[in-house]
C-alpha cells in the first residue's frame, strides 16, 4: 500500500475537522438553519477550503449518515462463526446505537430525505434511505453466498421490508421527541419479526 503524503494527510484532517464542526453543529441546532459558514467558522477554514472538499452542506450530512454505517457491514462479514439471526441481532443493535449517537435532530434529516428523496444529495437513488438499503441487501446477499441462506432467499424483498422496519423504529423515535429508546426495541424486533421472516430460508 502506498504510503500517504504530508499532503494528503493535511488534506484528510482539514476534510475530518469540516465533517466534525458539521457533525457538531448539526447535533447541537439542527441542519435546517445551518449554513456553509457556520461550519467554516466552527471548523476554522475558508468556504474555498470547504468547496474543495463538499460541494453544498448536504454533502456532510450524506457523508455522516454512511461513513460509520458501513463499519458495522464490514464487522457483519467479518463475523464467521455467529449464526445469521445472532449476527442480524447484533447489526441491527449497532446500527440503532448508531443511529442514538447521532441525535434525533441529524436523525430527523435522514427522515425526511426518505419523505423527500433527493433532496439531501440532490440526485435520485441516492441518500442514507438508500446507502441502508443497499447494505442490508449486501448482507443477505453475503448470507446467501455463504450458505447461510439459501439460495431462493428473496433479498430484494427482505431488504426493502428489513430497512422499512428499522426506519419506523428511526421515525417512532423522533416523533416521541426520544420519548423510549430504540435499542430496546431491536431484541423484540429480531424475536417477534426477522427469525419468523427468516425462518424458512435459514439452511
Amino acid at each position: 500500500m502506498k504510503k500517504m503524503t504530508h499532503r494528503q494527510i493535511a488534506a484528510m484532517k482539514t476534510r475530518e475537522n469540516i465533517l466534525d464542526a458539521g457533525l457538531r453543529l448539526i447535533t447541537q441546532h439542527g441542519f435546517q438553519n445551518l449554513s456553509v459558514e457556520d461550519i467554516t467558522i466552527a471548523a476554522g477554514v475558508s468556504k474555498g477550503t470547504f468547496y474543495t472538499y463538499f460541494k453544498r452542506k448536504e454533502d456532510i450530512l450524506y457523508e455522516i449518515c454512511t461513513y460509520a454505517f458501513r463499519d458495522i457491514e464490514r464487522r457483519f462479514i467479518d463475523d464467521k462463526n455467529s449464526s445469521i439471526i445472532k449476527k442480524l441481532t447484533v447489526f441491527f443493535t449497532d446500527f440503532i446505537l448508531e443511529v442514538q449517537r447521532y441525535g434525533i435532530n441529524i436523525t430527523r434529516e435522514w427522515i425526511r430525505d426518505v419523505i423527500a428523496p433527493g433532496n439531501l444529495c440532490g440526485q435520485k437513488n441516492s441518500g442514507k434511505w438508500f446507502a441502508d438499503t443497499d447494505m442490508v441487501r449486501n448482507i443477505l446477499s453475503h448470507s446467501v453466498r455463504t450458505g447461510q441462506l439459501k439460495r431462493n432467499t428473496p433479498v430484494d424483498a427482505l431488504a426493502y421490508i428489513i430497512t422499512s422496519q428499522m426506519y419506523g423504529m428511526m421515525t417512532g423515535w423522533c416523533m416521541s421527541d426520544g420519548d423510549f429508546n430504540p435499542s430496546d426495541w431491536v431484541k423484540k424486533f429480531c424475536d417477534l419479526q426477522l427469525k419468523p421472516m427468516l425462518y424458512k430460508y435459514i439452511v
